[in-house]
């Protein structure tokens, strides 16, 4: 097999496309800082974390396939790669989350830590500069690891025989990616609310990023398809695999949302339940009901079909279901917390354009390095002494 033939030509637009379409995300998200700065930053935070999320889950998924030798996924590598390669491009649009801490978090008010015993008691952890270094040590951490494997598996290409190194590399990094991504969701994310704490949060955001991150490959996967691209190579079985991944994860997303809502309900301190009293009141109630049918039941109830997963069609629209699915998820557990450091705010939902500007400005930037990295490789991974098995698979 030769790579020549799996590179994407200069004929699409794609590039060209999602980098317009970004520049003009970015713009309206400007725009929208200058209107109002305290939407501005929640809305950018959602729309980060959704494609923080799918590159962290390209990271995963990497990994896992090098440590378990999968042979079926070889076919499909390089889009979770390329997803992981990112990392770096996302460090750089951290820098509007770091400059818009205050209006994000109530543990960097100096005043709301000074009357607060628990805010005092956190602080050690939870103050400006700490929640800086951490953060780009994340960013160091997974960059290290995803470009690592990224260099191997071109190296790959040209024939130099580093299945062993991948793997080698995958087993430490992914007990290093389990607690980085853990430390990173209670930083980002459950912080938020800094009185609520739940040991189980991490796994709940890796679930998410983990299945989004599927969604997203069948849909790339599909587009590529069509350009002729991967037809050859990644078949009905390849979707049918993945189709399961997606059903397994579904179980799992439902089984640790319920299991940290059921220790809260059970052990009913005021400090815990508080988090789901906020997402049950003034009109939150509706998502919160909708996560539990849209991420879980109607899932759940596609893609426990075999032939669901066999079929290009109903793939596809259970893809996009799951992307929207994984935004909606990100938007209940963020913005709840708007009133916290804006307590004079209107109480309820606070979607705002500013959410479609930042998702379109972000997701543009993203998609833009992305299919430049696509267009710089092939988009198999050609070299991989196992490839010619992966093309052949067959499920039972």
């Amino acid at each position: 097999m030769s790579a020549e033939n799996f590179k994407l030509t200069g004929e699409s637009k794609f590039g060209t496309v999602a980098l317009g379409v970004g520049v003009a995300g970015v713009v309206a998200s400007i725009a929208g800082l200058f209107i109002d700065h305290k939407t501005f930053y929640f809305a950018y935070l959602v729309a980060f974390m959704f494609w923080m999320a799918i590159a962290l889950g390209g990271l995963f998924f990497t990994m896992i396939h090098h440590l378990v030798g999968a042979e079926w996924s070889i076919v499909i590598r390089r889009i979770p790669e390329t997803l992981a390669s990112a990392i770096p491009m996302m460090a750089i649009l951290f820098i509007p989350i770091v400059l818009g801490m205050h209006d994000l978090y109530e543990w960097s008010h100096e005043e709301a830590v000074a009357n607060d015993p628990l805010l005092q008691h956190k602080s050690a952890w939870l103050n400006p500069i700490g929640f800086t270094i951490r953060a780009y040590i994340y960013f160091g951490v997974w960059t290290l690891i995803a470009w690592t494997l990224y260099k191997a598996s071109l190296a790959q290409d040209d024939g130099k025989d580093v299945t062993e190194k991948m793997r080698g590399v995958s087993a430490p990094s992914m007990i290093v990616f389990a607690l980085s991504i853990t430390v990173a969701a209670f930083d980002w994310l459950m912080s938020l609310d800094p009185h609520w704490f739940s040991t189980i949060f991490g796994v709940y955001f890796f679930a998410g990023s983990w299945w989004a991150t599927l969604a997203f490959v069948v849909l790339f996967s599909m587009y590529l398809r069509g350009k002729s691209k991967l037809g050859e190579v990644m078949t009905i079985e390849h979707y049918h695999d993945l189709g399961k991944l997606m059903f397994g994860f579904t179980v799992f997303w439902a089984y640790i949302g319920f299991s940290q809502f059921m220790l809260i309900w059970y052990g009913n301190i005021p400090e815990e339940t508080i988090w789901y009293k906020h997402r049950w009141e003034h009109g939150w109630q509706y998502v919160s009901m909708f996560l539990v049918i849209g991420h879980f039941i109607l899932p759940f109830l596609v893609l426990i079909f075999r032939a669901s997963k066999r079929n290009f069609t109903v793939m596809k629209i259970a893809a996009s279901w799951f992307l929207l699915m994984e935004f909606v998820d990100l938007y209940w557990l963020i913005m709840p917390s708007f009133n916290i450091v804006n307590p004079d705010a209107h109480h309820g939902l606070h979607f705002s354009w500013q959410h479609l500007a930042t998702f379109v400005g972000i997701g543009g930037l993203f998609m833009w390095f992305v299919w430049n990295r696509l267009t710089s490789a092939s988009v198999v991974p050609v070299g991989d002494p196992r490839i010619e098995a992966s093309i052949h698979l067959k499920n039972a």
